[in-house]
């Protein structure tokens, strides 16, 4: 396997806790990549206030009003930006025919809870917590999933792997996945870069 270099583009909704956590892995050396081009759908979206505030550049694509605009201009501005693999981190919007055709195997997702057994249509947020507490497994986590048509459908690529504790509420388990996810999306950029892993296609 080779390394490479990865030209990334960042999805969010909101904060963008694993968008910031690569963005630093990038300014520090640590992760062979650069950060192309943040879009949020979410005009007040923190993370396009962050990225300014590091140099990168940002776009706001509202989804609501008319989707498959969106979605043209969605895949247009990242591949007129050098995007070659998209990063979501939070991004509360399906994705559309346009962008998912031109990114193939090339956009990533971060689910908090094994699948497929805790994904799917609203399993999202503290909704997959309480059906992992509720189904009393020993363990949880989070997966780092390749995305396509479907909801939480694509090919798993890596697992982090959390342990469900004796007397956990879906709110404490919630917050044990939600800090390990950041440096689990670094740690899974950073073999794709070093050609420890692969992606599908």
């Amino acid at each position: 396997m080779t390394a490479q270099h990865l030209n990334l583009g960042f999805l969010a909704s909101r904060n963008g806790s694993s968008a910031r956590a690569v963005i630093a892995a990038i300014e520090s050396g640590r992760l062979d990549a650069s950060a192309r081009l943040v879009v949020s759908n979410n005009r007040t979206s923190p993370l396009l206030a962050f990225a300014e505030a590091h140099a990168i550049p940002t776009q706001c694509i509202a989804t609501q009003a008319d989707p498959e605009a969106a979605d043209a201009r969605l895949s247009e501005a990242l591949q007129a930006a050098g995007v070659e693999l998209v990063v979501l981190s939070g991004y509360l919007r399906q994705l559309g025919p346009k962008v998912l055709s031109a990114y193939r195997n090339r956009v990533l997702n971060i689910h908090p809870g094994p699948l497929p057994r805790f994904g799917g249509h609203g399993m999202y947020g503290r909704h997959v917590h309480e059906a992992v507490i509720a189904a009393g497994v020993a363990e949880s986590g989070a997966c780092i999933l390749v995305v396509d048509e479907e909801y939480d459908h694509g090919p798993v690529i890596a697992r982090h792997a959390v342990p469900v504790e004796t007397g956990d509420t879906a709110q404490m388990l919630e917050a044990r996945v939600t800090a390990a996810e950041p440096g689990f999306f670094v740690q899974t950029l950073q073999r794709i870069a070093q050609g420890e892993l692969t992606l599908p296609g």
